[in-house]
């Protein structure tokens, strides 16, 4: 894929700024988790949707102020954020580039402190494709663990706060394809109380289904790094999840629609009032192994797609 002038000015500043702003609002958000902070605000029904904490609001705080601040190119670009505070005024509404923003992903792990999977991430995005992404994991590993994608380079590996978080990225090595590995274990969520029914489905047809209480870690690094072959999501949110879009097709992979086959875009949105969030439409397969993703297409396109029943 060539990218336009505008889309590799934007990756380059992403690489340069997001990694520190990252790296500052993980350890801000590691401070917080040792209070109780938790809010109320959200009412899907389902507790890893609705988990809202403090550190939500004030990790999405400094990453709007941080991206205002770093470089005007980013005010050339919308942005999206999962939560309802920060100056997104200063950015432009009718841009085809979003950034999105996800401050505290797998907020229901970090509030009642019961994993270590939650993260602080950004993409940047066009109505059709994922252009970069960067996951900070603050307490995976003894000092963090990252994940970046861009162009058909993907990256994960421990973070080094001895060595500015720009540098350190930019000297981590790519994910190798070829050695990289194929995992059957399949990452699933969004099913509201059947989860764990769906994943068993998933498992049954020869891949191996984990439910949202039982994964090891954020989904992002494992993906990247083959621990995990992909996931099936019931109405992602478009905060989190292009990120796992991006990885797969970097790597040679595919998200797509379960109902058509098709990949997934982002023209379509829907405003989940339950839960105060924006997401895209039915159910979205994604695998970096096509055998895989077939499986997971040929067991789900039968499925609702509604999320509340």
């Amino acid at each position: 894929m060539s990218l336009l002038p505008l889309e590799t000015d934007l990756i380059q500043a992403l690489r340069v700024h997001a990694p520190p702003l990252l790296r500052w609002a993980g350890a801000l958000a590691k401070q917080l988790r040792k209070f109780n902070i938790k809010l109320e605000g959200k009412s899907s029904g389902s507790s890893n949707t609705d988990a809202l904490t403090l550190a939500d609001l004030t990790v999405q705080e400094l990453l709007v102020c941080g991206l205002r601040d770093a470089d005007p190119i980013f005010h050339r670009c919308r942005l999206e954020a999962e939560e309802a505070n920060g100056d997104v005024g200063a950015f432009d509404e009718s841009s085809e580039y979003t950034i999105a923003l996800d401050p505290i992903d797998g907020t229901k792990y970090f509030s009642e402190r019961t994993g270590n999977g939650w993260a602080v991430m950004l993409h940047l995005r066009t109505k059709f494709d994922v252009i970069y992404s960067l996951v900070h994991a603050p307490e995976m590993g003894e000092q963090g663990t990252w994940t970046e994608a861009f162009g058909q380079t993907v990256k994960t590996g421990p973070d080094n706060h001895r060595i500015p978080a720009e540098a350190w990225l930019r000297n981590m090595p790519a994910i190798d394809r070829a050695s990289r590995g194929d995992s059957k274990r399949i990452y699933l969520i969004g099913f509201q109380k059947a989860d764990r029914a769906r994943s068993e489905a998933v498992t049954a047809v020869g891949l191996c289904g984990v439910a949202p209480d039982d994964m090891p870690g954020s989904i992002y690094p494992l993906l990247a790094s083959g621990e995990f072959g992909g996931s099936l999501i019931h109405t992602p949110n478009i905060y989190d999840f292009p990120v796992a879009l991006h990885i797969a097709r970097a790597l040679g992979g595919q998200s797509v629609w379960v109902h058509n086959g098709q990949p997934v875009n982002f023209t379509e949105t829907w405003m989940d009032d339950r839960a105060d969030m924006l997401r895209i439409p039915g159910i979205a397969a994604t695998a970096v192994n096509p055998q895989s993703l077939k499986i997971l297409v040929d067991l789900a396109k039968d499925w609702s797609p509604v999320r509340y029943e």
